[in-house]
């Protein structure tokens, strides 16, 4: 019998950087990371964040945020740390991705995209409970700053 197929787990680095704190407003506050090159999968993504030691679950948005700006907007990785409260700008993270829940899609109205990253959110919890311990406990190490890198498992 064959093993069940690993998945893949990609992680990057960057320093928090202001953003334009809409997600706050609607209830879902992130962490907003530069993206340095193209080669993360746009969409939304189970993950973690690792701050100063500690790990944190969250779900991870990769894109031109379309919903806000369309085609136009710049690419960017916002995350929502599950059950975080505190100030990270300008504090150095690490973001490891290891579930793709789905694409990036716009949204009609922000009622909407509120529905959604709920549902997102408990996507998260759900799957962080059926998450092999190995890789709960992986940890990148030494990722490049903006740069992502296939993390071993």
């Amino acid at each position: 019998m064959d093993a069940p197929e690993r998945p893949t787990v990609i992680a990057t680095r960057g320093v928090v950087e202001h953003g334009d704190q809409r997600g706050r407003t609607i209830g879902f506050p992130t962490a907003n990371l530069p993206l340095e090159t193209d080669d993360l999968l746009d969409g939304v993504w189970a993950g973690w964040v690792d701050v100063a030691g500690d790990r944190h679950l969250a779900a991870v948005s990769i894109g031109n945020r379309p919903t806000f700006y369309g085609t136009v907007g710049y690419r960017l990785l916002e995350a929502h740390l599950l059950d975080f409260e505190g100030d990270l700008y300008d504090t150095e993270v690490t973001v490891v991705l290891w579930h793709h829940l789905r694409e990036q899609i716009r949204f009609d109205s922000i009622d909407d995209l509120v529905s959604q990253l709920a549902h997102d959110v408990e996507r998260c919890r759900e799957l962080a409970t059926t998450c092999p311990n190995d890789l709960r406990a992986l940890r990148p190490l030494h990722t490049p700053v903006g740069v992502a890198t296939a993390v071993a498992v």
